[in-house]
């Protein structure tokens, strides 16, 4: 994802990559470049550390890096409350279709008695459910809540643990092959009838015009964002 950013941004011709950093490299040396958005792909265990190294150089923030908790979206609303000129952009999903098919999602869930999220990446991938699958469970199961829909029906008793993840509700299951990018099924199921909400990326480069929007544009949405769609105007 790193290399195929380097190349977008590269090819932009509003944009200039002014550095590129990799594993093992010394992250507070942007302090020294011209840079004023950085993007960063990394890995869970080192994206939050990252975002805020990137923040006290003064830098708005594109993320694409999967594997946060509230309670890390916190820490670094906290520490953008200190830096009201900055904007952080933290994107579970920068491909347009698959910021169009949460959204559907969301707004399919409250029709229907049952939904399943099906996610499907390659073998390389370090974090399951991926974190795409668990921002579109939370909007089903929000949109479920405001619906007033009580639990989905399981009569499930024995071998649980192969129902999947549930998350808020949701069960969501995370397939890991060779040959797959980055895939997701939203399944929905009525008496009578099933609506499948499907989105595949075959390419990295899928990602790459959400990512420049991401750079164009977070510099004017200081504080958090989470989600592409806030930048798209989806509601």
């Amino acid at each position: 994802m790193g290399t195929t950013v380097c190349e977008a941004v590269e090819a932009a011709p509003d944009l200039e990559l002014v550095a590129r950093y990799d594993l093992g490299d010394d992250l507070t040396t942007v302090v020294k470049t011209p840079a004023r958005v950085a993007v960063e792909f990394s890995v869970p265990d080192a994206v939050e550390a990252n975002v805020h190294v990137l923040l006290d150089a003064g830098l708005h923030v594109v993320v694409g890096a999967t594997g946060w908790t509230p309670e890390a979206l916190d820490r670094v609303r906290d520490h953008l409350a200190k830096r009201p000129d900055q904007g952080v952009l933290i994107a579970p999903n920068f491909a347009s279709g698959m910021v169009l098919a949460m959204k559907f999602a969301a707004m399919a869930a409250p029709f229907f008695e049952s939904a399943e999220v099906v996610e499907l990446h390659h073998p390389n991938k370090v974090d399951a459910p991926s974190g795409t699958a668990k921002s579109t469970a939370a909007g089903i199961a929000q949109a479920r809540a405001a619906a007033g829909l009580g639990p989905m029906p399981d009569a499930t008793t024995m071998g649980f643990e192969a129902r999947g993840t549930d998350l808020s509700g949701v069960h969501v299951h995370a397939v890991r092959l060779r040959g797959l990018v980055a895939h997701e099924e939203v399944l929905f199921g009525n008496p009578g009838e099933m609506l499948t909400i499907r989105h595949d990326s075959f390419d990295r480069i899928s990602f790459m015009p959400g990512v420049l929007i991401g750079i164009r544009k977070v510099a004017s949405r200081p504080g958090l964002t989470v989600g592409l769609d806030a930048y798209l105007d989806l509601g």
